[in-house]
């Protein structure tokens, strides 16, 4: 019964953290917002604004691509020291 109380007391100071991040902090939320890069856009023809959208894309793929393969990992691994004790098998670690 404590456990839980603490628990949604501990989310609800989480969430209030989030929040008051997002507020105190805006211009971090806000910074595609960039004027150099939109004069240099605005400027360019639709050529450009495809390239630069392309280039938008290709670049987000990597983090992306890393941060899912490390997901993937930690769920595939998320039991490793839960359980009992295991057969000392070589390569039953992994």
């Amino acid at each position: 019964m404590r456990n839980s109380r603490i628990r949604k007391s501990l989310f609800a100071v989480a969430i209030a953290l989030a929040v008051f991040t997002c507020v105190a902090f805006p211009s971090l939320a806000f910074s595609q917002g960039c004027s150099l890069c939109y004069t240099q856009v605005a400027n360019s023809g639709a050529r450009m604004v495809r390239a630069l959208r392309s280039g938008i894309v290709i670049l987000i793929i990597p983090p992306l691509s890393m941060c899912v393969g490390m997901m993937v990992a930690a769920y595939r691994k998320r039991n490793q020291f839960h359980q009992a004790d295991r057969s000392l098998e070589p390569g039953s670690d992994w």
